[in-house]
């Protein structure tokens, strides 16, 4: 067997496992096998051919494997295995309770401690609400200052 038929052969194989590994959720294991055969390959090419080789090996490994990840990323955009349906303001989708925004400068009263996050009776309801990072004890008068998204910011009254 040619002394470069083993190296050529590990990086293939590494080659498709970086594929695999954008498909495969394996936590990086498959990465960590892909690098091990990448530097395995490259020891035997260094103990076995002149350093220019070697260089040369290096080379089209540092631009190979970073284009099959980003092609093998392109590649599954395009494929069956992702999601295709987005969601946007078009169709419907809302992210933020519109009725929030009434509560804007309406006052309440904390029901937990707010640190900086709790809950606080606003106008009857019950409300998710978070400070500006100010610590406000239980049963404190507040008032709404702030709706952001999802988020109703009160301040101590």
């Amino acid at each position: 067997m040619n002394t470069w038929v083993l190296p050529l052969i590990l990086q293939v194989l590494a080659v498709f496992i970086i594929a695999a590994e954008v498909v495969l959720p394996s936590m990086g294991l498959l990465t960590v096998m892909a690098l091990g055969l990448v530097g395995y390959s490259l020891y035997l090419v260094f103990n076995t051919f002149t350093a220019p080789v070697f260089y040369w090996v290096l080379a089209a490994d540092l631009l190979a494997l970073p284009l099959v990840f980003a092609l093998g990323f392109k590649l599954l955009a395009a494929s069956s295995l992702s999601l295709k349906k987005e969601l946007s303001a078009r169709e419907g989708v809302v992210s933020q309770s519109p009725d929030l925004k009434n509560y804007l400068n309406h006052t309440g009263r904390t029901i937990t401690t707010l640190r900086p996050s709790g809950m606080a009776m606003i106008d009857g309801v019950r409300l998710d609400v978070v400070t500006d990072g100010e610590y406000i004890e239980a049963d404190i008068p507040v008032t709404v200052t702030k709706v952001a998204g999802n988020q109703v910011f009160v301040s101590r009254l």
